[in-house]
């Protein structure tokens, strides 16, 4: 049978594995005049005391076969590995920048503030930066953790956003800057927030306050509000809803000359986007009246119908500038001007890379663009000519650009798989790190490698490759890691086979370029290697990239990844049996998907947070929001398709899975948890008793993943290693 690749050892002691007895009904749907089963949908329900048992037991389960001494190495050196400093992207305030880091000791990155060029002394001390916000002091379990700021126009205030155990879930409070301290305000009913401020308040958006709508409906209905520095939230003024849309969400930005408020509007997860236009009145000065801040003509439209993706890059001279993917599916910059509304000029046109990001900054455009998955910058006027490139360390990815309008210093933040997030500053032709790190491994003894294979359409994918050197270098690469993998010394050359860790999404637009992942170094130094594909249904070739992997085309993200584990096997890169594939949220799909699909292909599968029921995802948390990616079952034409690959639906009975470890959260509020347990028991019980094991492990106190401490990363981070190398590393060459 298909997927029976076991060896004898791992067989008799998966036979040995007991599963807990889960909550098992024998109910059937009929949909569109199709039986479903859905043995499972008991699990849905996390506040039933059957599901809290049965998860207790599995937690015990996976606990008793991951937690042995090899477990104790790998935390220690996953915690030496993320003593790393990681930055966001920053905010620009004439000499101040503001910005999150982590230096890898603390669970969550701390709000700071330093002025640009240089250190100050400070009541006797030199100081480079400030600490504005420590998320430790607000919460010593390290549970808490900042997720959004936006400083006011001149850096004295900055508004923050925390959520705890890892919930979508924010609440906005002030800083004040000169004070060093956190004001009154506090501002509730928040997720996703966007913020803009205004005078003396902010723009923000938020969902309705509960009892306002039915508790179904409270992930929906976004709303912009204004909020008056010092006011209880109470006295906000709602600016902008859109009551016949539940999944439209808001982005809100001021234009420059504080005369316009931007409001994008976005169907759920969806790019495309209508543009509004609030005119604010440039002659209120002092304490703003919010009623009488706006003018009578309210929200004038600029852009309608949601066709095509649509963001704002900033404005200048009574011009908006914006990028845009109409009639350009690599992107272009275009420019509206306001004294006349009429269609917009073409600044930037389009070109063989796509557009990811943009910004004005001491007059110029400055524009971050995708070639083959990795990032370019240039400089140009803001009528697009002049165009400058700069330089960047390497072969990496541009996380967001940060700078004023008037301000000729801008900055970026800047990764790859060998360099932890760093902030540079854009000098003339290059881009310069403002800081040096020292870092727990040598980047050197790693090798990139970027290759294209085919797909089963024949469409060409391409594929990043990481790995270590021949005679790598560190702590790491000694006799007891490699024992681990249970794998000789590689010999020379990219095309010795190692054990492989696949990973891909696919989805939503979202680029898969080269990122830092300390746990990566873990695999590398044990002789593993990296590959990370370039799926379509991602954004790394523009829209029509995209739209060839969404919905009813979402197979062929799956036939693309599929190809791209038959390439690692078939041209020798990949060890016979061991490639191991993982993936999370819609990369949780992706890795479900596949191993449903071909079981004889890989492994191990390392499952996180995934979406596995594709015909009621839409009911729970913000699935709505997705329908437009994936489509909904409550349609017959889009039921069919989703069926087809919805993973609980198509396990089948007797197949020996590869060893496969499930990972969610009891809290998650995006991705319901639900699923990942209805997906585990499926499995578990259409496994022979020769079968790799099917483990599930529930975080607690956790979310999807965002804001996760660094303390659970790590935990987290040992099991899956703790898992691959017990499980993954079995599988012997004559067994395949």
């Amino acid at each position: 049978m298909p997927g029976c690749s076991a060896p004898p050892s791992l067989r008799r002691a998966c036979a040995d594995v007991e599963y807990p007895a889960a909550p098992r009904t024998d109910l059937v749907d009929t949909l569109h005049g199709v039986a479903v089963a859905d043995p499972f949908r008991a699990l849905e329900n996390a506040d039933d005391p059957a599901t809290r048992a049965w998860v207790d037991a599995e937690n015990a389960l996976t606990r008793r076969l991951l937690d042995t001494p090899r477990r104790e190495t790998l935390i220690a050196r996953l915690s030496e590995l993320h003593r790393v400093p990681r930055a966001s992207v920053p905010a620009v305030r004439g000499e101040r920048l503001f910005f999150l880091e982590n230096d890898g000791t603390r669970n969550q990155a701390v709000l700071y503030m330093q002025v640009a060029g240089g250190s100050r002394l400070v009541a006797g001390e030199r100081r480079d930066r400030d600490v504005l916000v420590d998320p430790s002091a607000l919460d010593a379990g390290g549970t808490t953790a900042i997720t959004v700021f936006e400083p006011d126009e001149r850096g004295d205030r900055v508004v923050y956003g925390v959520s705890r155990h890892g919930s979508d879930v924010q609440e906005l409070l002030i800083h004040d800057v000169s004070r060093g301290s956190t004001l009154a305000d506090r501002l509730q009913w928040v997720k996703f927030a966007s913020i803009a401020w205004w005078r003396d308040g902010f723009f923000y958006t938020r969902y309705p306050q509960p009892g306002a709508v039915a508790p179904e409906h409270e992930q929906y209905f976004c709303q912009v509000w204004f909020h008056r520095v010092g006011d209880p939230q109470a006295a906000d003024r709602l600016v902008y809803h859109r009551p016949d849309a539940p999944e439209v969400v808001f982005d809100v930005d001021v234009t420059s000359d504080d005369g316009h408020l931007v409001i994008t509007s976005r169907r759920g997860a969806s790019d495309d986007a209508e543009i509004h236009l609030v005119r604010l009145k440039p002659d209120t000065t002092g304490p703003t009246d919010v009623a009488s801040g706006f003018s009578r003509t309210g929200a004038l439209p600029l852009v309608a119908g949601f066709t095509s993706g649509w963001h704002f890059v900033g404005s200048a001279d009574g011009r908006l500038y914006f990028r845009t993917d109409a009639d350009a599916p690599f992107g272009r910059i275009v420019r509206f001007d306001l004294s006349r509304l009429e269609a917009p000029a073409v600044i930037v046109a389009e070109s063989r890379d796509t557009i990811v990001d943009a910004m004005i900054a001491g007059g110029r455009l400055i524009v971050s663009s995708l070639r083959n998955a990795s990032s370019r910058l240039e400089r140009r006027s803001l009528d697009g000519g002049d165009a400058q490139e700069i330089a960047l360390p390497g072969l990496g990815t541009i996380v967001g650009l940060a700078g004023e309008a008037a301000n000729a210093r801008a900055f970026l933040t800047f990764t790859s798989f060998t360099t932890p997030p760093a902030i540079l500053s854009i000098e003339n032709d290059r881009a310069v790190p403002i800081d040096r790190v020292s870092l727990p491994f040598d980047p050197d003894q790693y090798v990139t490698e970027q290759v294209w294979y085919p797909s089963k359409d024949g469409t060409p994918i391409s594929m990043f490759l990481i790995r270590g050197r021949e005679s790598p270098a560190g702590p790491a690469k000694s006799a007891d890691f490699r024992a681990n993998l249970a794998i000789p010394t590689p010999g020379s050359g990219s095309a010795t086979p190692v054990p492989v860790l696949l990973t891909g999404y696919g989805g939503f637009n979202i680029s898969l370029t080269p990122t830092f992942d300390p746990s990566d170094f873990l695999w590398l130094d044990a002789g593993g290697a990296l590959a990370v594909a370039n799926l379509r249904g991602g954004g790394e070739y523009g829209d029509a990239w995209h739209k060839a992997g969404m919905r009813e085309r979402k197979q062929t993200v799956f036939d693309d990844f599929i190809a791209a584990a038959e390439w690692l096997r078939t041209s020798g890169r990949a060890a016979p049996g061991r490639i191991a594939i993982e993936g999370g949220s819609n990369g949780g799909l992706l890795v479900a998907a596949c191993m449903v699909q071909r079981p004889d292909l890989f492994g191990a599968v390392v499952c996180r947070v995934p979406v596995a029921d594709m015909l009621r995802y839409h009911l729970f948390t913000v699935g709505r929001f997705w329908i437009p990616e994936y489509g909904c079952a409550d349609h017959a034409d889009e039921f069919a398709f989703l069926y087809r690959y919805s993973p609980y639906h198509q396990v089948k009975d007797g197949v020996a899975y590869p060893p496969t470890l499930v990972m969610t959260a009891d809290t998650d509020d995006r991705v319901a948890p639900g699923m990942a347990k209805k997906f585990a028991a499926r499995v578990q019980g259409a496994a022979p008793g020769d079968a790799g094991p099917i483990l599930l492990r529930v975080e607690t106190r956790a979310g999807h993943g965002a804001g996760k401490p660094i303390t659970k990363q790590i935990d987290e981070q040992a099991d899956l290693y703790a898992f691959l190398f017990s499980y993954l590393t079995r599988t012997s060459a004559s067994e395949q």
